[in-house]
Formats: structure tokens, sequence, C-alpha cells
């Protein structure tokens, strides 16, 4: 579980110290503050005091490595806050993780991302590491880098709401790991083929992604907000077409695509930045970021599924490497026939703006 920390300025006047406190006992899992401020951060009811003395965890600077060692020795808890500015540094802090200290602080004034991806990897499992950070915005960088993220934040700031800002954006933040591990889950159902008829030329979204997919996975895009098919990415192999296991060929720009939460969106408001959904055939659903949408006009071809008394529509490319997801592989969408199996996400109500709605709305 990733903590949210106060990092308490001394300079800060009284006032507003109290406040900070008052809110940090409420939604950060410790203090850290000067040996001046563990009575006001006591009184405050926190959950920890960080502090040089006096507090429930010693804070020491990584330089006083004596200091670190005779806490260490007396079976003190021990936090060790460190600037990084160099690979020296970096050794340095590798080190002190080793030592045993319990938690990690560092400040990267210069560099933001490269530091922190070479000491997530040194004190992983060690310690844990605590980014030092300026403001909210700051936070998800932090718990992103290098797949895994720092273990939490310590939030240096004199507004009181950017504490709960803070918190927010950490219960928000997800790795990929964290992703691929515990993403939510999607229930997918087999839907009967019913006909497949080619339209004509259509706008046609191609989605590409800043992530990697493989056999199995794609997108839930569909005609139909309540009903939406298992698109695969374009990972096969084809003597005619290279693999583009970032893309997934989606549909026309009117259909909707699946977005984290639930949500959807056309596939005409996808655009570079967006954030969607990757889901495999047993439902299992991470977020991606696109790295841009491609429309070109292309032959279209209607497809109609039949599911639990229900007929969901879907218009895709006519083409071979544009691919439906089954419970065992995939199937070309130019190959269906009528009484083929194909995976499709089912959906009450219908959608305003994006948002679900339990409201009686028909789509043909």
């Amino acid at each position: 579980m990733r903590e949210l920390w106060l990092w308490l300025r001394e300079d800060l006047p009284p006032v507003s110290k109290a406040r900070l406190l008052e809110r940090s006992a409420q939604c950060c899992d410790g203090v850290l503050v000067g040996e001046g401020d563990v009575a006001l951060a006591r009184k405050a009811g926190v959950r920890a005091v960080a502090s040089p003395k006096g507090g429930d965890i010693d804070l020491l600077p990584a330089e006083r490595g004596d200091e670190i060692a005779r806490s260490l020795g007396a079976r003190r808890r021990v936090a060790v806050c460190a600037t990084v500015r160099d690979a020296e540094d970096i050794s340095a802090v590798a080190a002190v993780a080793r030592q045993g200290a319990e938690y990690v602080i560092v400040w990267c004034p210069d560099w933001k991302v490269i530091p922190l991806e070479n000491l997530v990897s040194e004190a992983r499992g060690r310690c844990k590491l605590l980014a030092r950070v300026a403001s909210p915005q700051e936070v998800r960088l932090a718990l992103e880098t290098l797949e895994i993220g720092a273990d939490g934040v310590a939030l240096e700031t004199a507004e009181p709401d950017a504490l709960e800002e803070g918190l927010e954006a950490l219960r928000l933040v997800r790795t990929r790991i964290e992703e691929k591990e515990r993403g939510p889950l999607i229930e997918l159902l087999p839907a009967k083929v019913v006909r497949t008829r080619p339209v004509g030329m259509g706008a046609r979204v191609c989605v590409d992604t800043c992530d990697l997919m493989g056999s199995g996975e794609g997108m839930l895009v569909g005609s139909q907000s309540g009903g939406l098919f298992l698109v695969q990415a374009e990972v096969e192999e084809s003597p005619l077409a290279p693999p583009r296991p970032f893309r997934v060929n989606a549909g026309p720009v009117s259909s909707y695509i699946l977005t984290p939460g639930g949500g959807t969106m056309y596939l005409s408001e996808v655009r570079a930045g967006s954030e969607v959904l990757i889901v495999d055939r047993r439902g299992r659903a991470r977020g991606t970021v696109v790295g841009r949408a491609k429309i070109e006009w292309r032959p279209l071809v209607l497809i109609e599924a039949r599911v639990r008394g229900r007929v969901v529509k879907t218009l895709l490319q006519n083409a071979e490497t544009i691919r439906l997801v089954t419970s065992d592989g995939s199937r070309p969408v130019t190959e269906l026939k009528p009484g083929d199996e194909v995976l499709v996400r089912l959906q009450e109500g219908g959608r305003h703006f994006g948002k679900p709605v339990k409201e009686t709305i028909i789509e043909w």
C-alpha cells in the first residue's frame, strides 16, 4: 500500500502548521517535522511522527552515517533523507537502504525521473522509498516510475487541500504491473454471429496505444453502448502485413469504445493522450494511453450477433487483419459466418455523454 506523508516546512507560521497537521491526521500516514514541531504534531493526532529527535521515527540526513548506525543499533525506526543530484548520491542512498533504514526519503531537485528509476531498482524490497514532491501533480510521476513506482511520497506544501489532492492522486495511480496483475475484471459472454454484410466505405479509426498487446487482447468497441465486441489488436503474423501489437483497428468514427472506470467515448473523440482500456479474453482489463488515432476511409462490414436474447452490432473494416476474439482464439471478420461465437460485453441501460444511465434507450 502506497503511503502519503506530509513534509512540514519549518518556516511556516504556527497557524498554518496547525492547519496542515490537523488535515494530515485525517489523510496522511505520517508527518516529517523538525524537532520543534513534534509536540504540535502529537497534539494534532497524526499517525506517525518522523523527526531528528523526539519522534516515533528518527529522521536523519544520509551523510550522518554514524548517527544512522547508532539509531539502528538501538533498534530505533529510522528514516533517512537524501538529496540526489548525481550517481554518487544514488550509490550513497542504496548503501543506506542496504544498511536497514525503514524509510528513505529522496529529493531530486534537478532530474525527476532518471534518479528515481535508479533508486527504485536499488531500494526495492530493502526499504520504503518515498519521493519528496512539491505538488499533487508530481505524485503520479513519482508513483509510476520504472513500472513499479516509489512506495509513496512526502508532499511539501503550505495548502491543506493539497494533501487531499495528493491522496486522491495516490489512490488513482496504478503502475503497469499493477494494472496487469490486479486490474478490473469485465464479464465477457459468447455471442453467436447472426449475419455479416459489407456496407461500403466509411471513416474508420485505428487506435495506436503506448502499450503492447498480445494474442487475445484488444479493445471493446461497438455500434451500441450496451453491446461491445472484443476486437483483437493487430498481433497476428501475416505474409502481407507486419504485426502492429500497439494497434487496434477499432471501427467507424461513430462507434463506442470502453474507457477506464466503465465510461465510453466515441471513436471520433479518441486522440493522443486519451485513456482507453485493453481487455483480454478472460476479461482482465488495464488502462493505456493513446499515442495517436488514425482515421482513414476503408470498406466496412456490419456484424450482428445474438446473446441472451439480444442482437448486438458493430461495424469494422472489411479486411483479413481485423479479428474478433473468441473464447479460444480469434477469427478474421472476412471469415465470420452464422453460428460462429465471438466475445462481447453486455451493459443494461444506455449512455449520456459516456456515462451509464438507467433509462430506456433503444439502439438499432
